[in-house]
């Protein structure tokens, strides 16, 4: 949950995705899904960090930001048919492409990988962080309580801007598009899908509350491609930390000229 920054440019003016950074001519496509709550500005350092070697677009969920009076989507696979539909606007056969989601935007990810293959534009890897694998549900009532416990549950994990929560103005503003992320995650059901063929890397917090090892590895199922589970220490937003150890697996996994082009080193298994 943070606020727009002022480099975000809309592609073509896209509603639904933002370039932060200008990357390299020829440069792979890497795509971002933010967390429930989150905006596009969440992976503004991804990006940089990224830009000299991926053309980084992340995905701006509607009912915040920039988006604010664009009616919020309360269902995954409602939310990624849409997304799909956006993102063959934009990708082209010949330009390589992975995608990253932190936590529901795991799941979407990975929904929005398959709709993707199945469009004949299968994904060169696929990084999903602080999210258990679609099939184990993760069924939650947070959805329905009051805005007090959802506020609660928002400090729990961590990851917001204080000053934001601090604020009732402010809160009052964002608590509609949360609470219609958590209707989202917590009403999710895996609907079945052919496992994906490209690379699958999870990545968690080794206190992260919503998803534990036997969670992540079941990824492993969802993909005939090579697996890996990378556990870092702390909790749902381990990443903010940790952000060098997460990009250095991102580019890992970059397809074709910047996985060739950058010697960076991978995170070992526990950090």
């Amino acid at each position: 949950m943070t606020r727009p920054h002022p480099n975000a440019v809309p592609p073509t003016g896209s509603p639904w995705l933002r370039r932060f950074h200008a990357a390299p001519a020829g440069s792979p496509l890497l795509l971002c899904f933010p967390h429930a709550g989150g905006s596009a500005s969440y992976f503004f350092p991804f990006s940089a960090r990224l830009a000299a070697h991926a053309d980084v677009l992340v995905v701006q969920y509607p009912g915040r930001q920039e988006r604010f009076a664009d009616r919020c989507v309360e269902s995954l696979h409602e939310m990624a048919d849409l997304i799909t539909e956006e993102l063959l606007r934009h990708l082209v056969p010949d330009r390589p492409f992975s995608i990253f989601g932190h936590s529901m935007g795991a799941s979407l990810a990975f929904e929005v990988a398959c709709r993707l293959r199945d469009a004949s534009f299968p994904p060169a890897a696929l990084t999903v962080s602080g999210r258990r694998a679609p099939s184990i549900p993760a069924p939650g009532s947070v959805h329905l309580a009051t805005d007090d416990q959802l506020i609660a549950d928002i400090k729990l994990l961590g990851g917001t801007d204080q000053g934001m929560l601090d604020n009732p103005e402010l809160l009052a503003a964002i608590l509609p598009s949360v609470r219609s992320d958590y209707v989202a995650t917590e009403t999710y059901r895996f609907r079945g899908a052919d496992p994906l063929r490209c690379p699958v890397t999870a990545l968690i917090g080794d206190a992260d509350p919503r998803v534990d090892e036997p969670q992540a590895l079941a990824w492993r199922n969802h993909s005939t491609g090579p697996f890996r589970l990378r556990v870092y220490t702390g909790g749902h937003f381990y990443l903010v930390p940790h952000l060098d150890a997460v990009v250095a697996e991102l580019l890992a996994d970059l397809p074709v000229r910047a996985a060739a082009s950058v010697g960076t080193e991978s995170a070992t298994s526990h950090h």
